[in-house]
């Protein structure tokens, strides 16, 4: 897919302080076997190299273009910045994050994906995560889902498909459709998104590992992993769209279920020794459901982990040894 008949795609990097991996990144767009993209460098205030090797890249190819913010942007609002520079001309937009990478074939397959299916809006493929291939589940060789089964699917605990940013492709009309694209109070608006727009389009999927992620212990993703701010988005998913993909009792069950899962982890954080910020955090994110937080609940986790470790003494050697490794 090299004619320049074939449509535009828009690439968008958003950066900061990305000097260590910002040219692998670059690297993988400029050896991607589809040729027919611009490609938007977003510099957020970067006080590293950033914006010298990206102006070195900009230099050598002209589809390579530099935007740089005035003011320093969080990072979901940067990111909006960042899909704001999609060319007007543009049929698709393509994130991929300054620390990730893509293989040679990601433009191409899912370009191809979509302009075989015109009903797709989003398309995913699974993904390298450090070693692990991530974002498996669905079955192969379905490569077109109604977005409706994809997202009730994942409310009711299917397998998350949806991947990161990264890892997706879509189109520019859903794109261009507001504003801001992603959810800026959300740290998991990539999924919201999802959640969104599939309710009246299809979700593709390609069956090949198409891009790399790394995890940084500065990075958002090993921020959301120290809180675990998966647990109280599963629940934001279900109390906002439940409504439009499950049915009374599923929703009502669905719900049930994540709280007794959510105060079951919060009571076995207990013994862990989590500081202010876990606890405020977690108090805050269940506030903004309409949920206080029980500390009866809490308790009733913490018994219950404190009887796992009673009745499977291996497990309560296993957790004291990763806890003694990670304190070291």
């Amino acid at each position: 897919m090299t004619s320049r008949l074939e449509p535009l795609v828009s690439i968008v990097t958003p950066v900061y302080n990305g000097e260590q991996y910002l040219s692998e990144c670059i690297e993988s767009v400029l050896s991607q076997t589809y040729t027919h993209w611009d490609y938007v460098i977003v510099n957020n205030c970067s006080t590293d190299r950033t914006p010298d090797i990206a102006r070195e890249y900009a230099a050598r190819d002209a589809r390579i273009r530099i935007h740089s913010n005035e003011t320093f942007l969080r990072v979901i609002e940067n990111y909006n910045m960042a899909v704001r520079q999609a060319s007007t001309q543009s049929k698709y937009c393509k994130v991929v994050a300054a620390d990730d990478w893509l293989f040679p074939e990601c433009i191409e397959k899912m370009v191809r994906l979509a302009e075989d299916h015109p009903t797709v809006a989003i398309v995913g493929a699974y993904g390298l995560d450090g070693t692990r291939i991530q974002w498996t589940g669905l079955p192969y060789p379905s490569t077109v889902v109604p977005g409706r089964e994809a997202c009730r699917a994942l409310l009711l605990g299917g397998p998350y498909v949806f991947g990161t940013p990264t890892t997706l492709l879509y189109t520019s009309e859903i794109v261009r459709s507001r504003h801001s694209f992603y959810n800026e109070s959300n740290l998991h608006a990539d999924a919201e998104a999802c959640l969104e727009f599939l309710e009246h389009y299809d979700f593709g999927f390609v069956h090949q590992v198409l891009t790399f992620q790394r995890k940084r212990e500065e990075s958002l993703t090993s921020h959301s992993v120290k809180l675990q701010t998966y647990l109280p988005n599963k629940l934001y998913d279900l109390v906002t769209y439940g409504p439009k993909y499950l049915g009374d009792a599923e929703l009502k069950e669905r719900i049930r279920f994540r709280l007794q899962a959510y105060y079951q982890y919060l009571g076995s954080q207990v013994y862990e020794r989590r500081g202010k910020e876990f606890w405020s955090f977690h108090r805050r994110s269940l506030a903004k459901l309409g949920y206080r937080m029980s500390r009866r609940r809490v308790t009733a986790g913490a018994i219950s982990r404190a009887l796992e470790f009673m009745l499977d003494p291996k497990r309560l050697v296993r957790a004291v040894v990763r806890r003694w490794r990670v304190s070291r």
